[in-house]
Formats: structure tokens, sequence, C-alpha cells
């Protein structure tokens, strides 16, 4: 039997230079495609974060976030991911809490270290101490949205009678923390409410939250199967969009290569034709993608589906497939 399970996108805002228009063109037009998703029954609009782009990758999502929520009634809005350590927790949670309340406490993020040398050193942080700064900011960051007032003393952050005023609408704002390693699932465990991210980890993830002596069933995962499409006709589909999601590809790719960045093991640059032959991007049928969800909710407890508009793919054509997505395959999960 087919349980619940929403659906949303994530939108990277990128503008890369072969479909290059000006920015405030394409924000405008994201913005419209995320009210148009609303309307049609999406669930959730996700902002990632990542810095020196060449193709102009969103680096300021809760900026982004303050626009969406605007825009919009009643879709969850957050981050997918945000980079935690190149914020201060102080800031960040004071942020988050007016985010929150502009949006009508609809605000969920997704939080995860990062795996890029150079972002870090734009900021001025040790890329090799960001797990020990990621879990004091996590600390306090909660402890700040539980309506405490903070005084911490650690080897990273130094804060005396921190607290939030005017404090987020719900308390806590929903967090989900990504990642691949065990002390990433330890973080889950420890500060979220659940997982983002891969669903090839989360078996450790439900060990992590035993030993925690945590509610296995109140577990929540949020896969982010970006390179999945539905489409009726999928050798169209792949003759239309495949140069869209190469290009993500391909720049993941070059980041990998650029300074052997963590997590982005076995990505290489392809060339059009072996980008289509690779499976990288997977194409269902709206049967086929039903029963590749269902196959996914027996493995895990899944909440949320974070797919993915690809840049530089008009917003007429992106419509084109989410209505298919919205109509047929999502009222099988309703």
């Amino acid at each position: 039997m087919t349980g619940k399970l929403t659906f949303g996108y994530l939108y990277d805002f990128r503008n890369p230079p072969q479909w290059q228009r000006p920015s405030e063109t394409l924000y405008a037009e994201i913005l419209d495609v995320i009210a148009w998703t609303e309307q049609a029954g999406f669930a959730g609009a996700w902002v990632p974060e990542h810095h020196l782009a060449g193709d102009s990758y969103m680096p300021s999502p809760l900026i982004a976030l303050s626009a969406i929520a605007a825009r919009t009634k009643t879709i969850k809005i957050g981050s997918g991911i945000a980079l935690a350590p190149l914020y201060h927790p102080m800031r960040f949670a004071e942020d988050c809490a007016v985010l929150d309340i502009l949006a009508g406490g609809r605000l969920e993020l997704g939080l995860a270290i990062g795996y890029r040398k150079r972002e870090y050193a734009a900021f001025g942080v040790d890329f090799t101490r960001r797990g020990r700064l990621f879990d004091e900011w996590l600390e306090i960051v909660t402890r700040l949205w539980g309506g405490e007032t903070v005084d911490f003393d650690g080897q990273h952050f130094k804060l005396s009678g921190s607290m939030l005023r005017p404090p987020p609408p719900r308390g806590r704002i929903p967090l989900y923390i990504g990642g691949f390693a065990d002390k990433a699932m330890e973080r889950v465990a420890a500060y979220g409410d659940g997982y983002i991210g891969s669903p090839h980890v989360c078996g450790t993830y439900a060990d992590k939250l035993r030993e925690h002596g945590k509610d296995i069933s109140q577990a929540k995962i949020r896969i982010t199967d970006l390179t999945t499409v539905v489409a009726h006709d999928p050798e169209a589909a792949m003759n239309e969009l495949a140069r869209h999601f190469q290009h993500v590809n391909n720049s993941y790719a070059e980041w990998n290569l650029e300074d052997n960045a963590l997590g982005m093991a076995g990505m290489k640059p392809m060339s059009l034709d072996e980008y289509k032959k690779s499976g990288s991007l997977q194409i269902l049928t709206p049967d086929a993608a039903i029963a590749h969800y269902q196959a996914m909710q027996e493995r895990m407890p899944l909440d949320h589906v974070m797919m993915m508009m690809p840049p530089g793919l008009p917003a007429e054509r992106f419509i084109h497939y989410a209505r298919v997505l919205a109509s047929e395959v999502m009222p099988a999960f309703a």
C-alpha cells in the first residue's frame, strides 16, 4: 500500500554562460515558477548554497527564501542545504527566526558542512576544523531556538547573554542534516529532526537513532532525487533535458577536480553523448515513477522527495514536466 509522500523542487538559481540572461530576469522567472508549483500541489521549495561558482550558483539562500516566502502562502520553504559553518550561529538563528515569521511558520532547514576547500578559504574559515565548528554551532543554534539565553565558551565560539528577540513562532525550526560519514549521522541523531541526502546511508541514520534512545518510528528522511524526471516519452525528454543536467554533472565534477573535494569522488566531466549513456539522468514514465518511490518507501521512512529545476531550461518546459508529476504521480501518494 502506498503511504503519504510529498514532493518539491530545488532551485539553485544558476545562470550558466550558455543560457545566460540578466539575473533579475532569471530570478523573477524562478519565483513565478515556485508560485505555480504551490498552486499545482507541490509541498516544498528548497534553495541550496555554494560560492565562487562560474554559473552563479545561489550563494545566499536565506535571502532567496525571504523572496519565496513573500510569493507563497502554504508551501514549505527551506535550505537544501546551507553550509552551516560559514555562518555565525547567533546571526543565523536570528535571521531564521525572522524568516520563519515572514513565512508564517513554514521554514524548514537543511544543513551540512560542505566539501569545497575554496569556499572555506574565501570566508577565512579553517576547512579542517569545520566538523568541530559545526558541532558547537548546532548546540548554540538549537539552544537559542529552544528559548534559552545562551552563554557559551567553546573552542570556536564564545557567546554571552545570547537570546532571540523575536523568537521563531514555533520555537524550534525543523532541522534536517545531511552528510555521508558516521559522524554526520551522529549529528542527525543528536540534533536533527531528520536526514536529508542520499538513500544509501539511511541504515546508518536508523542505527544512530537507536544509540541515542530515540523512537525509530519518528525518523524522517528527505531524499535529494535531483536527476530524476517524470515524462510520457523518456527518449524525447532525454534529448531535451540531457544538456541541462549535463551542465550540473560537469560543474560538480570540476569542483571535484579542483582539490579532490570530499563527497564528490567518482564524478567526472562527460560529453553530452557520454552523459546520455551514463544512466545519471533517470527519466521515468508516471507508472515507473510510482513504483520507484513505492520501493523507496518500503526501504526507509521517506518523508519528502526533492527534485530539481535544471539550469537553463525555459520555465514553460520545466512546468510541462512538473505538471506530469503533479497530475499522474503525486495523487498515488496523497
